[in-house]
């Protein structure tokens, strides 16, 4: 699945208050960074994720957000990316998306 160009239209919206905001796509989705540090991807599903690392990470289990997880095919192992869902408060709040993605970019 790949996305829209208004689903991409919406995150660079919603995360434009961060000022020097730029997007690549990767693998079906696309990466988010400020000056050049990835925050956060877009997934092809169309789930926003934000990257954390560190002290962040806590602060998004403790926030509810869920770690992105997966499996190989033929493999029982899970495996994590540091990569977390983002509040719900957030997918539709401009000042909440840059408050939390500030957070994020403070630990990266």
């Amino acid at each position: 699945m790949s996305l829209s160009d208004e689903e991409i239209g919406h995150v660079t919206e919603l995360f434009s208050g961060l000022g020097d905001l730029s997007v690549r796509k990767m693998f079906g989705g696309v990466g988010l960074y400020h000056h050049g540090t990835i925050f956060a991807v877009l997934m092809s599903d169309g789930t926003l994720r934000l990257k954390g690392a560190g002290a962040f990470m806590d602060v998004l289990d403790a926030e509810g957000c869920t770690r992105w997880t997966y499996t190989r095919e033929g493999s029982d192992t899970i495996r994590s990316m540091p990569y977390w869902t983002m509040p719900d408060a957030a997918l539709d709040d401009p000042d909440e998306a840059v408050a939390w993605a500030r957070r994020a970019l403070q630990h990266l």
